[in-house]
């Protein structure tokens, strides 16, 4: 079962909000009136369910507008996006980057503009937007995409890539290689074991074109077709932890950037 902790937030900020504002306005006056104040403070002595919603709404409110609207923090569950990001890291995700969109619904309200080729970003899984998803942006509206031979054509221009060696010892199929996509740098894995998969692809407007890094190890939009717009969560920039349940934090991943 998929948990959306946005909607959570939405709930528990009306719920205390309400409980709050009522109390203030019907229930509060009467009990000052009936001379209910405590001593020391001189403030209106409140029920304890008052009192609660008087502590949570603030706090709640404060979480859903950084959550929703500033940055919102993810994990990584695969290695989908390897070797840019490893199982376990904790990143943080731009809300704001492709434009101000409502909490549970990601109704936009400000257009600030679409993701370009090389962000790595997180959106609704187009299958089962229930499902966050993260891959890097290799066609924006109006490319041209071609993959041949496991080299990337953007409008009939290579991506260039360079052979930086075997990925880990013992798997010597796996290559890391460094891709320039046409002026956005970065590192991808390719395995000689599987097959290229070529094909030629025009992206349409307000759709994204989609990629893991890890090239044969990736279910991405070569399997289940284009991003749409409506479905952008925001751009990942940056690592802020890294645990892989069974293994030792990697304390050196912390404060990456993610290019």
């Amino acid at each position: 079962m998929n948990f959306d902790f946005s909607l959570l937030l939405v709930i528990a900020t009306l719920v205390t909000g309400a409980i709050w504002a009522i109390d203030s306005l019907l229930f509060a006056p009467r009990r000052r009136a009936a001379g209910e104040v405590d001593e020391e403070t001189g403030k209106v002595k409140e029920p304890w369910l008052v009192e609660f919603a008087h502590f949570l709404f603030p706090v709640v409110l404060v979480v859903l507008v950084l959550r929703g609207f500033i940055a919102e923090p993810f994990r990584i569950p695969s290695g989908s996006m390897l070797p840019t990001l490893e199982v376990g890291d904790f990143i943080l995700v731009s809300k704001f980057s492709y434009g101000i969109r409502l909490p549970v619904t990601q109704t936009k309200i400000i257009d600030l503009g679409g993701p370009e080729r090389g962000d790595v970003i997180v959106f609704k899984y187009p299958e089962n937007p229930k499902i966050d998803y993260i891959k890097r942006v290799v066609g924006v509206p109006g490319d041209k995409v071609a993959y041949y031979n496991k080299k990337l054509f953007i409008n009939d221009q290579p991506a260039e890539l360079v052979l930086k060696g075997v990925y880990k010892p013992g798997f010597p199929n796996s290559k890391r290689y460094h891709e320039d996509l046409l002026g956005v740098e970065h590192d991808i894995l390719l395995n000689s074991m599987y097959p290229a998969g070529d094909f030629v692809i025009n992206v349409p407007e307000n759709k994204y074109f989609v990629m893991g890094d890890n090239r044969d190890n990736s279910r991405d939009s070569r399997y289940w077709g284009f991003v749409p717009d409506e479905n952008l969560v925001g751009k990942a920039f940056m690592i802020w932890m890294n645990w892989d349940l069974g293994n030792a934090p990697q304390l050196s991943r912390i404060g990456t950037v993610i290019e």
